[in-house]
């Protein structure tokens, strides 16, 4: 793994002489590891002492062995489990006068002026108060002889940073809480597994899910399962909502389903402010339709279990800046939370976010169900509309006269299904005819459309693969068919679902020779070992290739948009692509397997390869995810030196506690440097000190049950692409025909920062390195840094560009719609 150039950072020096202490508080949640793990090698990568405080806030008030200098060891093994292994505890004694005097003692004495605490809204609230008697307390203290006047005058000041842990995600100013995207992991699974059960005793099943006074498990669970009814605490039904969920299973039924699913937030409500639960659901089902039906309350089980990688490394990034936050704050520096926004960390103040909190809870209080929905943010009221499109909207009877087509192209990824089913639905509320094509661009060339309805979608959300089933062809040598069947079909637009894929995909391309056996699109002459950009097929060049064709077949002027949907996440325009986080979540699980066999036989490194095409994403995120060593990318150049300090870097690593090494390799990083080469570079370096093993993932990071991210992202992804080329086609009907021919007619519908967006593909050419298939600017780049500051390389963390303070008031009305 090459080593960063020296940067603008301060890093290593800018904890010199300062002390840091972390303490988990209130309810444990999946990935607060993690954070703690980040803050404890970050500190000491900075020169400050680093301290655990065991059993929350109750450890802080004990003193004593509560309190202990953390080193780099004792967080190893730390980021695959779930709960928080330094402890947590609702501590009655810090809410008292007394036992915050305790707290601060114990702190002054260890020479701790930096407090990070991981919990939810009540221990942070706790922290703040703290943080504002911390002068008084002083005093106190040296009147009391508890401590000198020259260590009071030493720990002056105390700051204080935040991070937001808990499952329920019920904080506002953060678009998702550490644990959160674990908790939907362990729904999901639940569901999965209850729907074949139902479905074979054509059963109705009412789910119980944690989530407190917020609905936002429920909303995505309903999402990400396609459910018939939610129940959630900040938009209670209408008062004849008894009538409405019967009159909805009865309709489900009818149409064929052998099951209905209902989730219910656990304080769920009516307008009224009268509890709504499970058992009163399963009493009307039962009663007014007599359908066999079952109550299922998850309980603590969503706590439960290893921590998902959206967790483990928003836990590793938000415990980064926390730290920077800390060693950067002043006395006026007002205390503050870190938390993400989009896919960037933000600070924020931490009082602000918990006064917008306890707004939420008191617009439910007093009826206002409406502004309870605003100050949960734009993200959760639009996840409730397109929820409410799904579930609650019917196919109108008067129709648009629309035709809509939808198609699968390039290499499956999971969610894609979600995408289809989404898009489906969306057009047939519409008013539109919505055809599937089958087996991508070949299949509208010879035919293979058929009309498709609402119930034939209905069970798609949670399955892998691709129904439609995709292909590797691109449509340029079938323009001819492609414009005859767009016009004997009445197609109006094209929702293509699809990547920007490097044939030859999971194969291990070890670089030595021609690409021909690999590549069915080359010529049987080609020499060449990079794959030909305008040959080898995906969604992206697919529907460049047909914005080309306008210019000769009048046919293909028609607007036609593309869902970024592959596990490389390697689509020019988009932060995210569906696919990508059901992949990463196969790999690091798989890494966790590998670590276990590491750590049982000692001394032993794992090499092993992922996908990825020519882009790292895939590498470097599950780096960050299971604690690798290293990861070679493509895009960061590395050399035998590199190698050779990795090497080093391992050998010396053996000589500590912690007796095992993980490497990752994308699978397209060096054409010489290759997994064969790197296994048996580290089998002769490390002899005598460790030995080597090497694992070819290969395409199980393609299959599998779509993670609740990318049913929930492909659901949406498919509602706001139906919504804008329905307002296409209308824009460009002239005299009862669809006339699309300018650049804004052909867009790629992509996830930027905090939203998403519709950016012509002409326009995105220019953003593309189409050699390699990767865009040419990729925001998680900028995370490589902290997956080789964790590892402990010596490198400079360039802070030039940290996170700066926003204000939550300011931040909700900026923000733009996530769909």
């Amino acid at each position: 793994m090459a080593q960063m150039p020296r940067g603008h950072g301060h890093g290593e020096s800018l904890g010199a002489g300062k002390a840091i202490a972390v303490l988990t508080s209130g309810g444990d949640a999946q990935g607060m590891n993690a954070a703690v793990r980040a803050v404890v090698r970050v500190g000491i990568y900075t020169g400050a002492k680093v301290y655990f405080v065991h059993e929350g806030y109750q450890g802080l008030v004990d003193g004593g062995d509560n309190i202990k200098e953390a080193t780099w060891e004792s967080v190893s093994m730390m980021l695959q489990l779930g709960g928080t292994v330094i402890g947590s505890a609702r501590c009655q004694d810090f809410r008292t006068h007394e036992g915050r005097l305790k707290a601060a003692r114990n702190l002054v004495k260890r020479g701790i002026t930096n407090l990070c605490v991981i919990g939810g809204d009540g221990s942070l609230t706790g922290a703040d108060t703290f943080r504002a008697e911390w002068s008084t307390l002083l005093t106190e203290l040296v009147k009391g002889g508890g401590i000198t006047a020259e260590e009071a005058k030493k720990s002056s000041h105390l700051n204080i940073v935040g991070m937001v842990g808990s499952i329920d995600n019920d904080f506002c100013g953060t678009d998702m809480t550490i644990g959160t995207d674990s908790a939907l992991h362990r729904i999901m699974e639940i569901v999965d597994a209850i729907t074949t059960t139902a479905q074979s005793h054509q059963r109705t099943f009412v789910l119980e899910v944690m989530g407190r006074h917020c609905g936002y498990l429920a909303l995505i669970t309903a999402l990400a399962c396609g459910a018939d009814w939610v129940f959630i605490p900040e938009a209670p039904p209408e008062d004849d909502w008894e009538d409405h969920l019967c009159r909805r299973l009865t309709e489900t039924r009818v149409g064929g389903s052998r099951l209905n699913i209902i989730i219910v937030a656990e304080g769920a409500i009516d307008k009224h402010g009268k509890a709504i639960t499970s058992d009163d659901i399963k009493t009307l089902v039962v009663k007014r339709l007599g359908y066999d039906t079952r109550v299922t309350i998850l309980g603590h089980v969503q706590r439960g279990g290893t921590p998902s990688a959206f967790d483990r490394i928003l836990g590793s990034r938000m415990g980064v800046e926390a730290v920077m936050a800390l060693l950067e704050g002043t006395p006026e520096t007002p205390a503050c939370v870190v938390s993400l926004s989009g896919n960037q960390a933000v600070r924020l103040p931490l009082m602000e976010c918990v006064q917008v909190t306890k707004d939420v809870t008191m617009a439910m209080n007093e009826g206002r169900f409406e502004d309870a929905l605003k100050l949960r943010g734009r993200s959760f009221q639009n996840n409730w509309n397109v929820y409410k499109l799904l579930a609650h909207i019917r196919p109108p009877s008067t129709k648009s006269g629309y035709t809509l087509a939808v198609l699968n192209v390039g290499a499956p990824a999971a969610g894609m299904n979600a995408a289809v089913r989404s898009t489906v639905r969306i057009g047939l509320i519409h008013g539109h005819r919505m055809l599937a094509v089958h087996d991508g661009f070949e299949g509208l060339a010879y035919g293979r459309v058929e009309e498709i309805g609402w119930d034939t979608v209905g069970s798609w959300t949670g399955l892998g693969g691709s129904k439609l089933g995709t292909k590797r062809t691109l449509p340029k040598k079938y323009f001819e068919e492609i414009s005859i069947n767009i016009s004997n079909f009445g197609i109006h637009g094209l929702i293509i679902i699809g990547g920007f894929e490097v044939s030859g995909r999971g194969a291990r391309w070890e670089g030595a020779g021609s690409c021909r056996q690999r590549c069915p699109h080359r010529p049987a002459a080609c020499t060449d070992p990079l794959p030909a950009p305008t040959r080898c097929p995906q969604a992206f060049t697919g529907s460049l290739e047909l914005v080309e064709g306008r210019a000769k077949y009048e046919e293909l002027c028609i607007p036609l948009c593309i869902i970024p949907a592959t596990v490389s996440n390697n689509v020019p325009g988009s932060d995210f692509s569906i696919g990508a986080d059901t992949a990463l979540n196969t790999i690091t699980t798989t890494c966790d397997r590998i670590k276990q066999s590491a750590a049982g036989t000692k001394r032993r490194v794992f090499i092993i390869e992922t996908m990825g095409g020519f882009c790292g994403y895939l590498a470097t995120m599950a780096g960050l995810a299971a604690g690798a060593d290293a990861a070679y990318i493509y895009e960061e150049h590395f050399n035998i030196h590199d190698l050779q300090v990795n090497v080093e870097h391992l050998t010396e690593k053996m000589k500590t506690t912690v007796k095992r090494g993980l490497v990752l390799r994308n699978e397209r990083c060096n054409e010489n440097y290759t997994t064969d080469f790197i296994y048996n570079l580290y089998s002769e370096e490390g002899k005598g000190t460790f030995d080597c093993r090497k694992n070819v993932l290969g395409h199980m990071q393609q299959g599998g049950t779509p993670t609740p991210f990318d049913r929930n992202f492909g659901t949406k992804m498919g509602a706001k692409a139906v919504a804008w080329i329905t307002g296409k086609i209308k824009e460009c009907s002239r005299h009862g025909r669809i006339f699309a021919n300018t650049a804004d007619s052909a867009c790629l519908l992509g996830m930027r920062k905090r939203s998403l967006v519709f950016q012509p593909i002409a326009e995105l050419k220019e953003q593309t390195d189409f050699e390699h298939r990767i865009p040419k600017e990729q925001w998680w780049l900028k995370l490589r840094p902290i997956l080789k500051i964790l590892a402990k390389y010596n490198i400079e963390l360039d802070t030039s560009e940290k996170a700066h303070l926003e204000h939550i008031t300011r931040k909700r009305i900026s923000l733009e719609s996530n769909i």
